[in-house]
């Protein structure tokens, strides 16, 4: 039988929980759902989402260039800052109103229907795998486990509903049914590998980094969000901007002309397996890519491998999780996404 104390916990709980998802909701809903609804509508009758972030891609090597990096940077932060700001509240907010109990008893576990939940979760907030990362750690932090968490982390960009309207509205039908099959491949497969591979099958956080949710009284919740939040930006953005500006600075060495050789075959499959499990994007930014690299010649083989690669990590994202994944998590991931890469750009080059 529920005592007072206990009763009146359970709605402190139900209270804070519905205030999280409010706020879930309207971000998302600002920064991902409305503009993303407008653009499907542009996208309709245009055929384009707007143009490659990387400037000139496949028509010049331009080589390193600094100035090209910063460029690059600016363009990149201002297309993902907004989301950026929502990913880091959330996954702020989802370690101090969130029961770690509730967090444990859907994403805990380590059998497939906890990589499955974490698969449902990553499909509606439809993040760039940047800005998954955050929130991502933020679920790490309430003791989630390694395999939800990686599912969450790879669903977001992979299975994206958004992106993939805007793929059959510019790119063709054909490639958004490749892109759902090899995607929920790529999730469950690579969650439940990394999940198994793993020493630990819970994240274990270094003393002083650890955060305990809110479960039995609200005494400084507003503290407790801030350490949150700050330790999340303190994680993130240093290395995020730095990462980034990098891959800019080598964008011309990492997306040469396509010419010869490099537009189709096996050579091409590894090189663009290899770039997009390396490059960083925002939401949906591979298609106006490989529009303008197909445009250049690019075949079918290498835009399959670019395709699934590009948007399900990068670098920058992988560092982003360091905090509370091992290298060895790291490296089974990003091995992981460019072999899937390699499988898709073989079967690709017989079905796209």
């Amino acid at each position: 039988m529920d005592t007072p104390i206990s009763h009146n916990r359970n709605k402190q709980q139900i209270f804070f929980a519905i205030l999280f998802f409010v706020i879930l909701i309207a971000g998302i809903s600002y920064v991902k759902w409305w503009p993303y609804y407008q653009k499907a509508i542009a996208a309709a009758s245009t055929h384009s989402v707007g143009d490659s972030i990387i400037a000139g891609v496949g028509t010049a090597t331009g080589g390193v260039s600094l100035k090209t990096g910063f460029s690059f940077t600016i363009a990149y932060f201002l297309s993902v800052w907004k989301a950026l700001v929502v990913a880091l509240i959330v996954g702020s907010l989802v370690q101090v109103l969130l029961p770690v109990r509730w967090i444990r008893r859907y994403l805990g576990g380590t059998k497939f229907r906890n990589t499955l939940i974490g698969t449902l979760m990553g499909v509606p907030t439809m993040m760039c795998t940047c800005c998954s990362a955050p929130v991502t750690v933020g679920l790490a932090k309430s003791k989630a486990s390694v395999n939800s968490i990686m599912a969450f982390f790879l669903a977001n960009p992979l299975l994206n509903p958004a992106t993939l309207i805007f793929m059959g509205l510019v790119l063709g039908w054909k490639f958004t049914f490749f892109r759902i099959v090899f995607s929920i491949l790529m999730v469950l497969c690579i969650a439940t590998l990394v999940g198994r591979l793993s020493t630990k099958k819970q994240v274990e956080v270094p003393e002083g980094v650890d955060f305990d949710p809110v479960e039995e009284n609200t005494e400084g919740l507003i503290k407790r969000w801030w350490k949150a939040f700050y330790i999340l930006v303190i994680d993130s953005i240093p290395a995020y901007v730095v990462i980034v500006f990098i891959l800019g600075t080598f964008e011309g060495v990492l997306f040469p002309a396509i010419q010869g050789g490099l537009s189709g075959g096996v050579v091409a499959v590894i090189l663009f397996a290899l770039v997009g499990t390396i490059f960083v994007i925002p939401t949906a930014g591979e298609i106006p890519i490989i529009q303008a690299l197909m445009a250049l010649g690019l075949t079918a083989g290498p835009t399959a491998a670019l395709l699934m690669t590009l948007p399900a990590v990068s670098i920058v994202s992988l560092a982003l999780l360091k905090p509370v994944l091992s290298w060895k998590s790291l490296g089974i991931t990003a091995a992981s996404v460019f072999a899937f890469g390699l499988v898709a750009g073989l079967v690709g080059a017989f079905i796209l």
